[in-house]
């Protein structure tokens, strides 16, 4: 999995002001939508929401890698968020989170979809890649730092 394939500026916001664990997810939702119409913005919403419910997406170091599994959709769609202040988000390290990568999959491609995830995982435990992300100021900063 090339995360190059999967990002894009469009579904990328930087410095978003949320101070909520439910907003994060909102605002992650709205952004999914805006540019794929076959897309339900509260099924969105419900699927992550029912994939945090039986466990927090916080994977420590002030990141969170939120999904879900969307019938209907023939690949996966990849949202970056980082918020302004850090959001309480009940991650692995108790620490809040400010970066947001979420997934949408089809729901079933199980295989790809943890292939997927563990290159995320993978890229976002690099520190130099992890502090870009953090410093940057704009969308292109945070595909840049990405790619």
């Amino acid at each position: 999995m090339i995360i190059s394939d999967i990002i894009s500026l469009d579904r990328t916001e930087c410095a978003v002001n949320c101070q909520s664990k439910k907003r994060i997810f909102e605002v992650i939702s709205e952004i999914a939508v805006k540019g794929n119409p076959q897309l339900d913005l509260t099924h969105v919403l419900t699927a992550m929401l029912s994939r945090e419910k039986m466990g927090s997406t916080g994977i420590g170091n002030g990141i969170a890698i939120p999904h879900g599994r969307i019938e209907g959709i023939e690949d996966i769609v990849a949202i970056i968020v980082t918020s302004e202040e850090p959001v309480q988000f009940d991650a692995i390290d108790d620490k809040p989170v400010d970066i947001f990568f979420a997934l949408l999959v089809p729901s079933e491609q199980t295989q790809e979809h943890l292939q997927t995830l563990s290159s995320i995982a993978r890229k976002l435990s690099d520190k130099e890649i992890v502090k870009a992300i953090r410093e940057a100021a704009s969308k292109d900063q945070i595909i840049a730092a990405l790619a």
